[in-house]
């Protein structure tokens, strides 16, 4: 069944800036195509937006690059992976969602799913919380490579848009793809997912609440 998650039905309507009525607030959304933290995101920010009467532009962009530009330490000691595996099992059970310790397809290449969604986004008519929720939950909890094709086309079917888009304007997605990095970096943008409106940053699936206040002018 096609979760919906009321992006594309958004209204226009006032957020609050300092507890005063403001113009309609915007989302810059980085994520990573195959992050583990961005599926355990779900469509929580959809609704957030929403609820707020929010847009939102989706910026895929190649993780592990951004951690080279922004200063992720070289090695992890493994205390830190092996916690690391544990949180995030937990956190999907809290989230009622399924999710593979050690996923078969990962890490895979993130640069056809990615120029997918940045295709899907210029295309419009369906739903792009829907079609990131599913390339990760692809990745996540059924073990299928996001990198092929047939699994990214699904992806896209699913989220109502024209699956043939897995292999349209690969140019001008790729030239986007890298564009998102340079943005990312620019901005101050040190991990993924990170939402930011205007110059407020938010890094992690563990700060949508905060991302919600911050939209209704509480913090």
């Amino acid at each position: 069944m096609r979760v919906d998650t009321a992006y594309h039905r958004v209204r226009v309507l006032q957020t609050l800036c300092n507890g005063e009525p403001c113009e309609m607030a915007h989302i810059d959304y980085y994520f990573a195509t195959i992050s583990p933290f961005v599926y355990l995101a779900g469509t929580r920010m959809e609704a957030i937006a929403a609820k707020h009467g929010a847009t939102i532009t989706y910026k895929p962009l190649d993780g592990p690059a951004l951690f080279a530009r922004m200063g992720k330490p070289a090695e992890v000691h493994p205390a830190r992976v092996d916690y690391g595996l544990q949180d995030r099992t937990r956190q999907a059970a809290k989230l009622g969602l399924a999710m593979s310790a050690r996923p078969a397809f990962f890490p895979t290449n993130r640069a056809p799913s990615s120029y997918a969604v940045i295709a899907a986004q210029a295309a419009g008519g369906g739903d792009m919380g829907v079609l990131v929720h599913a390339l990760t939950r692809a990745c996540w909890a059924e073990d299928r490579n996001v990198a092929e094709d047939d699994v990214i086309r699904a992806a896209l079917a699913e989220a109502g848009f024209d699956p043939d888009l897995a292999s349209r304007d690969m140019l001008a997605s790729a030239e986007a793809y890298g564009t998102n990095l340079e943005e990312a970096v620019a901005r101050g943008v040190i991990g993924v997912p990170f939402y930011m409106v205007g110059d407020a940053r938010f890094w992690g699936q563990d700060r949508l609440e905060d991302l919600d206040l911050h939209l209704a002018g509480k913090i």
